[in-house]
């Protein structure tokens, strides 16, 4: 087993490396720059309007943004809060913690380059959600990368084939990585803070060899309260997402914000540090261990794209179910969703590890010995006292559990494209009960294997945003001609392309078939009973088969019995 994952760590890492040095980071950081370029800096020159159509409009007494509508969607701010509860996570605390330890202080910079840019792909992703949707046959809307991969990308000459091959990749890495990233990871860092600040005692309990028996009491209680709100389906992940993220950010911000007024004397060498040491630091003095630019680079954007998922393709898949037509208003809230979670959320927890004392604010360097895994941890201990462990613990558990409710709905949306609306449920089961696992795991391999699984997922969703990206532009264009500059234009909306009316026409085509059985019924045909039956039972689940059916009917009746 010990060789297995040995051989299994070192083909990650082969990928890994392909994947975020070779290809990812340029191809993140170039669509960031790209989109922010073709849209004009929308995120800077537009930055009032989008803050008072986002946040800003939240705390109106009538607000559309807060009104959830009847058909299946959530309110713009059930699907900020639900993509804030995948983003806000053990990558907003121990992945900023675990980039300044490895790459120095100076990968904070890059985090926010990242999510600068970011905000564009991020802004560009909800656009060609919303463009390119779809409503299911439950009548609730589908939407994400393989939608607007396979009905936008795929639209193009020549790219059909492409855009559907590049559409089923993303869903496969997709479903992988919520399993991973999404569930097992998380969790498995819920366990460990829990243990360590609240059940110390019973750490060398064990149970079935070598589970411990904590983890596993952990574990089934989240499995349960996991269950109970995952299997209700995206109302009530939204419901609860509405309640405990505005709450739980607010309060971890706080706790930082008392931190950082604390060390407030000492913010300016934190500032100077990050920036200095942006572009790697030297050996000197032949006491200082080196950081090469690359390992600064690819740990702060790595982080910041673990933390924000702008570029990953994830978040899109809620913003989709949001209850606008106007493609650009989701837009601005992944602007938003990503200053929240990396500007202010991820800066917070930066400037915590960097007041820690376990940082050197003259190089930028942890100390030799420093544990990322506490150091956030320890740092709240060194303010609050054993408070402070306690508080990183709760917040840990809430980050990282409605992470694993996020995700949730990413991996069941990326099921329902490759599988089907009824191939869901099966996937909510199993992605609850395996809850369970990440708590009894100890191996560090899930977690890397996971930070491959988002590059994978990263590749073909940038390629569709470069793509779409004219599609972007036209639109957002389009919005601020109207919306901001005033001029009289015909609105471009989402799309009203035939899918959105499959329910529809798939309901018609069964009540011709069920007319057609109480006549055959009526006329005492038995075998014309039986055939309209069969078409009626087993043709519900895709409008392409159905049509298939009742053409084959039609040629049959038409050979077989012309007097028909």
């Amino acid at each position: 087993m010990t060789e297995f994952l040995n051989n299994l760590t070192k083909f990650n890492s082969v990928i890994n490396d392909f994947v975020w040095i070779k290809i990812g980071l340029v191809l993140l950081i170039g669509t960031g720059i790209f989109m922010t370029c073709f849209t004009k800096f929308f995120q800077l020159s537009h930055i009032g309007h989008w803050w008072r159509k986002t946040i800003g409009s939240v705390f109106e007494k009538e607000s559309s943004t807060k009104r959830k509508d009847k058909d299946g969607s959530v309110s713009q701010f059930q699907a900020l809060c639900t993509a804030l509860a995948a983003t806000l996570g053990t990558g907003n605390i121990a992945g900023v913690s675990a980039a300044i330890v490895v790459g120095g202080a100076g990968a904070v910079f890059w985090m926010w380059l990242a999510a600068f840019f970011g905000m564009m792909t991020n802004f560009s992703e909800n656009v060609l959600g919303i463009y390119y949707r779809r409503k299911n046959s439950d009548g609730e809307w589908s939407g994400g990368a393989m939608y607007y991969l396979h009905d936008g990308l795929g639209s193009l000459k020549g790219c059909k084939q492409i855009g559907k091959i590049l559409a089923v990749l993303f869903s496969i890495f997709a479903i992988l990585a919520s399993f991973g990233i999404g569930n097992m990871g998380q969790i498995n860092k819920i366990t460990l803070n829990l243990e360590n600040a609240f059940f110390s005692k019973f750490s060398n309990t064990y149970i079935f060899g070598e589970v411990k028996l904590m983890s596993f009491i952990i574990g089934i209680i989240l499995m349960i309260l996991g269950g109970l709100i995952i299997l209700g389906g995206l109302q009530r992940i939204a419901a609860f997402a509405e309640k405990i993220v505005p709450f739980m950010a607010l309060a971890y911000v706080i706790g930082a914000l008392v931190i950082f007024v604390l060390h407030i004397d000492k913010l300016g060498m934190m500032f100077a540090i990050i920036f200095k040491s942006a572009f790697g630091i030297k050996a000197v003095g032949g006491g200082v261990t080196g950081v090469a630019i690359k390992t600064v680079m690819t740990q702060g954007c790595k982080r910041g794209v673990f933390s924000n998922e702008a570029g990953l393709g994830s978040s899109v898949m809620v913003h989709s179910s949001s209850n606008v037509i106007e493609p650009v208003k989701q837009g601005m809230w992944g602007i938003f969703e990503v200053f929240a979670d990396t500007i202010v959320v991820c800066t917070m927890t930066a400037v915590v590890v960097l007041s820690s004392g376990k940082i050197d604010l003259t190089t930028g360097l942890a100390i030799k010995g420093t544990n990322d895994a506490t150091l956030v941890a320890d740092a709240f201990a060194n303010v609050f006292g054993p408070f402070g462990k306690y508080f990183v613990a709760i917040a840990m558990l809430m980050f990282a559990f409605t992470t694993v409710l996020g995700w949730s709905h990413y991996g069941s949306k990326a099921v329902e494209y490759l599988l089907g609306l009824k191939a869901t449920k099966v996937y909510r089961v199993i992605f609850v009960l395996t809850i369970v696992l990440g708590s009894i795991l100890t191996s560090s391999i899930a977690w890397d294997i996971s930070d491959t699984f988002n590059g994978l997922m990263m590749i073909p969703n940038l390629i569709g945003v470069l793509a779409l990206s004219p599609v972007v532009s036209k639109i957002t264009k389009n919005y601020v001609n109207r919306k901001i500059k005033g001029k009289d234009e015909e609105p471009v909306l989402m799309t009203l392309k035939s899918r959105e009316h499959r329910p529809l026409r798939l309901q018609e085509a069964k009540n011709k078939i069920s007319e057609h059985y109480k006549g055959a019924a009526a006329s005492g045909n038995s075998y014309l009973m039986l055939r309209h039956l069969i078409f009626y039972k087993y043709s519900c689940s895709s409008y392409n088969r159905l049509t298939t059916l009742i053409k084959l009917n039609f040629f049959y009746f038409l050979f077989w019995n012309p007097a028909l």
